[in-house]
């Protein structure tokens, strides 16, 4: 609400200075400043809480260690993919997705451990993306990342930045230096570099 009072006050006086004839001012209601306040309100927290989805210890309301039915009734929506009954690995991706290599939240032992993007509309947190390079990358994050060779890819780099609640992100990058996808896990899943392969 403290975001949206500048733009009331703002309109109040621009509602006072334009379109009523000189020496009278138009009025404002209370409730036309409060619809104002209200709906500025709204869009800058839908727009907050969209880029607060990734998260080091989780993405939106699923954190790292909730088992499958948690994150099923947090998520709220359809899934795709199968669990694995022995306890190893496997993927869960939302229905609109077309493959976890894309977007995909890991799972082992039947714990949400980690998530993988692979598109350009996802932020990480920090504020890196698919495509950035490498020195943007370095610029968002200074001194934190630690840079790796790429296993499968010469030239091409991983680079891992540790969280604070041992929670890890890590951006891969091809051999011209670009973002090619970037991961959000917790030791040792944020490491498999195959993912569940």
């Amino acid at each position: 609400m403290t975001r949206a009072l500048p733009l009331v006050c703002f309109m109040t006086l621009l509602a006072g200075c334009g379109g009523a004839p000189s020496g009278t001012s138009a009025p404002v209601s209370a409730s036309s400043a409060a619809a104002t306040a209200s709906t500025v309100a709204a869009a800058s927290s839908t727009k907050s809480n969209v880029e607060n989805m990734a998260r080091l210890d989780g993405f939106g309301d699923m954190r790292f260690g909730m088992d499958e039915k948690a994150f099923r009734q947090a998520w709220q929506g359809d899934l795709s993919g199968m669990s694995a009954t022995d306890g190893g690995c496997y993927y869960l991706t939302p229905k609109w997705i077309k493959s976890a290599s894309d977007f995909g939240f890991m799972f082992e032992g039947g714990h949400f451990v980690r998530y993988d993007v692979g598109q350009t509309n996802e932020t990480a947190p920090g504020g890196g993306k698919v495509g950035m390079t490498v020195d943007q990358i370095r610029t968002l994050y200074g001194n934190r990342i630690e840079e790796t060779p790429h296993k499968y890819e010469p030239g091409a780099l991983y680079l891992r930045i540790a969280g604070d609640n041992h929670g890890v992100l890590l951006f891969e990058t091809d051999a011209s230096g670009k973002i090619t996808r970037w991961r959000v896990g917790v030791p040792p899943q944020i490491d498999y570099v195959e993912g569940c392969s």
